[in-house]
Formats: C-alpha cells, structure tokens, sequence
C-alpha cells in the first residue's frame, strides 16, 4: 500500500489573522489537524493584499513566531477570470515556494486574489505532485460572487449558460461568459481531485461538466475544546426562547426575512422572555437601499432584538451560553457554513432555509426546522411552533450528529492523499514491467 504523503502545502485565499470567513478557517484547521498527525508536515500559504503593506521587490511575506506559514501578497487580480495578473511574481515567488519546499501534496482552499494559474504552475513546476482543490462556493460557475442568485433581486439561479450570465450582466457578451468557462474549467482540470463539505455543491460542479469520479465529500473541521452546556433557564417551566443569527448582515443571508419574522409573532406568542439576538457587522458595507430597509425593520422590530456587532470565532462558546436556537435564513443556496457546525457542536438545534447546503446538513424534525426560503410568512411559523412547544427543543437537541473535529478532517485528507498517489503510480508500475 502506498504511503500516505509527508509533506503538504495548503493553500487559502485569506489567513485568519487578517480575515475570518468561513473558508479561511476550514483550511487553517486543516493545516493544524494535518500537523497533528505523525509522519506529516503542512505548511500554510495565505493570499494578502490592500491594506496589508507588502514587502518591497517580493510578494512573500511571513508571520512572526508562526512557523510553516507564509503570506503571498497578491493584487492584480482579475475578478472575471478569476486569473493572476501578474505572472512574474507567480514565476519569480510562488514557484521559489514550491521548489523551495517540495511539497507532495498542494491542496487549494481557494484561489481568489491568487487566480487558477497557481494550479498550473504547481503542476508545470511538479509534474507528479498531488492537486486537490475543495470548493466552497459556486464562484468558478458563477461571475455574481458565487452565489448564483440573478443580479437586482434575490431569484434564484439553477444553471449558468453564456445566454443566462449576459441576463444579469447585459455588459458583458455571451461570448466572454463562454470564454470565462473554458478558461476556469480547463485550469481546473489540472487538478487530480476535488473536495466538496456538500452533495449540494458537487451536483452543481458535475452538472457544470467536472467529473464526479474526481469528486469526494470531506465536511470541514472544527478545532473546539468543549461544548457549551444548555442555557441555564431561570425556572422549570421557562422556554427556550432565545433566537441567534451569526453572520456578515449582507443582501444574501436573508437577515431582512429574519427581522420581518419576528415583527409578525403575535405578542402572546412572543411574550417577554423571547429575544432575537443578531451577532454580525458590515451593514454599513451593503448598499444604501438594504440599509435603509434593515434599519426600518429594526425599529418595527423594537426592543425584541439586539444587535452584538461583529464577533470573533473564538467567542462562539461564550456565546452559545446565552441562546436556544440558532437561525440561518439566507437567500442563497450556501455550501457548508461554519456556523451549523458550532452551534450542532454545542448542542443548539436550527432553523434554516430549505435550500443548498444547509436543507442537506440540517434534517427537518431530526436536528432542527427548515423553513420555505425567502418567506418570513414560513418563518413566523416555524418559530411560533418552536415557541408553543416545550418539548420540541430536547427532542431536536437529541437529534444532533456530533460534527467532525479537525483532526479527523486530517485523516480523512490523508486518506485520501494516499488514495490518489496510489492511482498516479499504477500507470508508472505498469509501465515499468512492461519495459
């Protein structure tokens, strides 16, 4: 049997220290996880830029006391192409990394600012090095942020064509939208597998033309000590009343259907204990017209919801202490977002959209509540049940599947880093006894 890689190079559009989405943090947990494991080494390269003052004369960067971790500072960055300007610093940095380390496995969390082409200077560079690619998003379908959502609404889309993509960008041709798709795709073929933490994602990926044989589920990891116990009610007959919603307040996470929910539960349902508490920032980011809309909705709303700002992920378990219910009513299909995880860690049932990765992580009746995206009508409802019955709580808390921990994560890559190296040398051994 072959053995499982020794080095690794992880690869992620944004390092932790500078940005904490989603996506950065499952590939950091990987690289720490990977670390945790005999026998291998993981090394982290992370994607800065504006307003991270770079080094003059290179794009390589490093953190202080962080052994293994290496900035690159990118900016040319084609948004369209999802491409890397400047091909120089690709050849002259990003290469003298890969020669310089000699990974056996290069695996991309993603290649935003840093563009597809590091996927074909790794294999230019190592023919026979390992490419793993894992998807987060719909972003190399999808030129609307990945969210595959028509642009100047919130409909949703179900497939992308050159003809469709010029419906929400009339200034750009369908022809550059077919050229965008044979760019990204042919570059993404240079890849040896790819990750998804959802079905959801691989069916679009595959209905896009990637093969699914080179496709494998691996949900992403948590790096958490211990889960937060129960909130303590402050009698034996009290509710569990508290509502929570984590997240960036943008026009995609339906934060605007959660508010107008909550102004529509009938007062004798809602009652004095019930509270909505809204952990997120950079509504000032979004476009006047959804501020505006947010800030009527909250004074609808009045003093049944609180804003706590921005959060880091490191609170999340002081956090959990004080909610019930944790709610995710975006509007877009999302993939595997962090937060289903955190709260199933801590044992906090949720009610979500019914679409994409989140209708797939969260099971109706078993583990939570699914409500008819985009429908606050649907959501009144669901939080009214929640609200009427005692036992609903502890029947769906029980239902909760412990997530997977980052360590575990780690084995499941390497497992399948030896699954790949074993069938990259079949052809070489075949080859040889028949020389």
């Amino acid at each position: 049997m072959t053995k499982a890689p020794e080095s690794v190079l992880v690869v992620s559009h944004g390092h932790p220290s500078y940005s904490l989405g989603g996506a950065e943090i499952a590939a950091y947990n990987l690289h720490k996880g990977l670390n945790r494991h005999a026998g291998t080494q993981s090394r982290f390269l992370a994607r800065v830029g504006y307003p991270v003052v770079r080094h003059s004369g290179t794009a390589l960067m490093s953190l202080r006391q962080k052994d293994g971790e290496i900035l690159y500072h990118a900016d040319e960055y084609d948004h369209f192409l999802i491409s890397n300007r400047n091909t120089q610093e690709l050849e002259q940095d990003f290469i003298r990394v890969l020669r310089d380390l000699r990974p056996d496995v290069v695996h991309f969390h993603h290649f935003i600012g840093l563009g597809l082409e590091c996927l074909h200077a790794v294999r230019r560079t190592f023919p026979d090095c390992i490419i793993v690619v894992t998807f987060h998003e719909l972003l190399s379908i999808c030129h609307h942020h990945g969210q595959m959502v028509k642009t100047g609404g919130s409909k949703l889309c179900h497939r992308a064509s050159p003809s469709d993509c010029n419906a929400c960008f009339p200034e750009i041709a369908p022809a550059r939208f077919l050229r965008r798709e044979h760019f990204v795709r042919s570059l993404l073929k240079v890849a040896d597998f790819f990750v998804s933490p959802s079905e959801f994602l691989v069916d679009r990926y595959v209905e896009w033309g990637l093969d699914r044989s080179r496709f494998v589920v691996i949900e992403n990891g948590l790096d958490i000590a211990q889960p937060t116990p129960p909130r303590a009610l402050p009698s034996p007959t009290a509710r569990r009343s508290r509502f929570a919603y984590f997240g960036q307040i943008t026009q995609f996470k339906g934060v605007d259907v959660l508010l107008d929910a909550v102004t529509r539960i009938p007062e004798n349902v809602w009652g004095d204990d019930a509270q909505l508490m809204i952990f997120g920032g950079n509504l000032e980011r979004q476009p006047k017209a959804f501020q505006e809309k947010i800030e009527a909705l909250v004074e609808r709303a009045g003093n049944r919801v609180r804003f706590y700002g921005s959060y880091q992920n490191s609170e999340m378990p002081r956090l959990m202490r004080s909610i019930d219910w944790t709610i995710i009513p975006s509007i877009w299909w999302e993939n595997s977002p962090i937060v289903i995880q955190e709260s199933f860690f801590h044992g906090r049932p949720m009610i979500c959209s019914n679409i994409g990765g989140m209708a797939e992580k969260i099971t109706d009746g078993v583990d939570g509540l699914h409500f008819r995206v985009g429908s606050s009508e649907d959501l009144v409802d669901r939080m009214v049940e929640v609200l009427s019955d005692p036992g609903l709580w502890d029947r769906l808390s029980a239902g909760i599947t412990r997530p997977t921990t980052y360590e575990e994560c780690a084995q499941a890559h390497l497992d399948l880093y030896r699954d790949i190296a074993t069938s990259k040398a079949r052809p070489a051994q075949a080859a040889a006894l028949s020389a």
